[in-house]
């Protein structure tokens, strides 16, 4: 009997103080059903206890839902906890409110992808089977 390739595994994440998280549930359901294992760490996450998660989970992916504007501060602290922890493997998304000027900082420091209010989830789905594997970029 043949085996099934192993799910893509994704962290979703709230980090900071935004309190607002249907959006990533949707995300979350979305994965889900496209067959990857999805761990929602939930709301007001500190970047520490999400990189822990992704530790503990041996995720894939790390996606980072903000809507507070502080994704310049959180962001980066994330990228530079994962490099600590050695997990530069993980490929971290970034979704929600982020200003046009800002996307291609973040993308600079590192993250895989932004995606926007709208996005269809079929597009992030599509990017995560198509970006998992040898290489997060």
């Amino acid at each position: 009997m043949p085996t099934s390739p192993v799910p893509i595994r994704v962290v979703l994440a709230k980090v900071g103080l935004d309190g607002h998280d249907r959006g990533i549930k949707v995300v979350a359901r979305a994965l889900r059903d496209a067959g990857m294992h999805v761990i929602y760490a939930g709301l007001w996450q500190t970047p520490e206890a999400v990189v822990r998660t992704v530790a503990d989970e041996d995720a894939d992916w790390l996606g980072l839902s903000l809507l507070s504007g502080a994704h310049l501060t959180l962001v980066p602290r994330v990228l530079q906890l994962l490099r600590e922890a050695g997990r530069q493997d993980v490929g971290v998304l970034v979704g929600g409110i982020i200003p046009e000027g800002d996307t291609a900082k973040l993308l600079e420091m590192g993250v895989a992808r932004v995606f926007g209010p709208g996005t269809p989830l079929t597009e992030i789905i599509d990017f995560l089977r198509g970006h998992s594997g040898a290489s997060h970029a």
